[in-house]
């Protein structure tokens, strides 16, 4: 007998959700943007839904047909979520990417993900022609043909929220993840898997209609999306949308808009304790804050006596949607631990042969959960990768982590490959990629190192061809005009050769040893 498995995101979809707070409360806020310092403009749900509604309707007259991807290249405004909502409402499919995006890494994800259309803006626009997209594009505030509020309004809303009930697995994103793979790899989001991460976070922290979550983080990031912008949705609260992250006005803009809730990254946090204080600092909102990435308990301590604000440790990946691990809102929160397993999460710690390990010793954290429900679907036209990731019902996520004799999980260490800077995730092989196609490079090795503002630096291990010359300056250009800044390595040593085994393969754990041994700043 065949069996059908229930969830907390099934037979609900983000413009359905979208849909019934547009009926049932119109007039309720949705999103309050900063649109300059003290300068802030509310759209309610009803207003919202409309405006998604004509997007949808564009969309539709550009050719776009249901399950065709849209590209979204933008930074945090309005028409991010419009686009987004927009893209639901005519069947489409997401495809959002980082504003700071070389045009061969732009160029790649929209070849791979054969996007259909591209929204960007006209700061944007010249990487968008040289990534050459070959797609209509629209471009915000371009005030020619393409622009992007004279198509909108000019359109006739598309009217459709079809498939509510029965169309809850379809995609309804592709979040472009670094990996450890020279290339990025689409990560297959679904419309349950949203919701059930939305509910989930919601439910731990304890998320009313009243409440506004406070969106600093850049809206492409899977954190934007997950835990910020769909707990808002599945509770019907709203959300306040600032156009780029500030460590000095933080404070002042969770005041300006009303924050209840936020949500930071490890790096963002130690920038904002940098910054002078503010008489904005107590004059605020918000009662609860999350956060992912490890800082110290001193600093923690720090954060949340200055602001105010119990902080809320999580533990998520673009693949596993849901965050498994929370620390909990009320009681012992442990700012050392990443949390609990959260209601309804399955987790096992396991060993290199896949045996459960005992409480205290460090493993690999697996997920339990249903793809393309409560876990991402897969990678997009990558089955080798999903196979390897998704194993019997289990994600393997790639990261050690213990736990202790109360069900706290404490991280130990995450894949060595990827390099966590002030919250971007940077793939050391496409770095490496980059460098080795430089003339004088003979080959290179990319790792991490301690960053005490960032978290996390790149560093480049490089060896050049025989006879010849190649500064560290010289070859940060190189990068620089192929790669976003932030995966620009920020150190540069240069070495005769690289350590490898006898299979050949390179030992980056002895140029992370000799780097962590040295005790010195890492070398330029």
């Amino acid at each position: 007998m065949l069996t059908r498995t229930l969830t907390a995101g099934g037979g609900r979809t983000l413009h359905g959700l979208l849909a019934w707070h547009a009926t049932y409360a119109p007039r309720r806020p949705f999103l309050a943007f900063e649109q300059e310092p003290g300068q802030v403009r509310t759209t309610s749900y009803g207003e919202f839904f409309l405006r998604a509604r004509q997007v949808a309707g564009l969309l539709r007259d550009a050719g776009i047909r249901p399950g065709d991807r849209v590209n979204v290249h933008l930074t945090n405004q309005p028409e991010f979520y419009e686009s987004w909502f927009g893209a639901a409402l005519a069947g489409a499919v997401l495809v959002p990417t980082n504003p700071l995006a070389s045009p061969d890494e732009l160029g790649f994800v929209l070849r791979h993900a054969n996007c259909r259309a591209v929204i960007t803006e006209r700061d944007l626009h010249r990487v968008v022609v040289e990534a050459e997209a070959g797609t209509p594009v629209f471009v915000v505030g371009s005030g020619g043909a393409d622009d992007f509020d004279a198509c909108v309004r000019a359109s006739a809303p598309h009217s459709a929220v079809d498939g509510i009930d029965t169309a809850s697995d379809r995609i309804a994103g592709v979040l472009y993840t670094s990996g450890t793979t020279s290339r990025p790899k689409g990560v297959l989001v679904s419309h349950a898997a949203y919701v059930a991460a939305g509910e989930t976070v919601a439910g731990q922290l304890r998320l009313r209609p009243d409440d506004r979550q406070l969106v600093v983080l850049p809206l492409f990031h899977g954190n934007a999306q997950y835990y910020s912008t769909m707990s808002a949705l599945v509770t019907g609260t709203s959300i306040g949308l600032v156009p780029r992250f500030s460590a000095r006005r933080w404070s002042a803009q969770a005041a300006a808009l009303e924050a209840t809730v936020t949500s930071l990254f490890a790096a963002p946090m130690r920038m904002i304790l940098a910054a002078e204080p503010s008489e904005h600092d107590r004059r605020h909102r918000l009662r609860v804050g999350m956060f992912a990435q490890n800082v110290s308990e001193a600093e923690l301590l720090e954060f949340e006596g200055r602001f105010g604000v119990p902080m809320v440790q999580l533990y998520g990946m673009t693949e596993t949607v849901t965050p498994p691990t929370m620390g909990p809102l009320h009681g012992d929160r442990r700012p050392h631990s990443i949390g609990r397993p959260v209601p309804g999460a399955v987790l096992r710690i396991v060993d290199d042969w896949g045996k459960d390990v005992e409480t205290g010793e460090a493993g690999e954290l697996l997920v339990g959960g249903e793809p393309g429900r409560t876990l991402m679907t897969g990678y997009l036209d990558d089955p080798e990768s999903t196979a390897k990731a998704l194993r019997d019902g289990w994600l393997h996520t790639g990261d050690t982590v213990r736990a202790d004799p109360d069900g706290y999980l404490h991280f130990v260490d995450r894949a060595k490959d990827v390099i966590k800077r002030s919250g971007e995730n940077v793939a050391s092989a496409e770095v490496e990629r980059v460098l080795n196609e430089h003339p004088a490079v003979f080959e290179s090795a990319v790792v991490a190192v301690p960053d005490a503002m960032r978290d996390e630096a790149v560093k480049a291990f490089v060896a050049l061809h025989t006879d010849a010359e190649a500064s560290a300056e010289d070859l940060r250009h190189w990068c620089a005009q192929r790669l976003a800044k932030f995966k620009v390595p920020e150190f540069m040593q240069f070495v005769d050769r690289l350590p490898r085994t006898s299979v050949g393969k390179i030992q980056k754990h002895l140029l992370r040893n000799d780097e962590e041994s040295s005790g010195n700043s890492p070398g330029r």
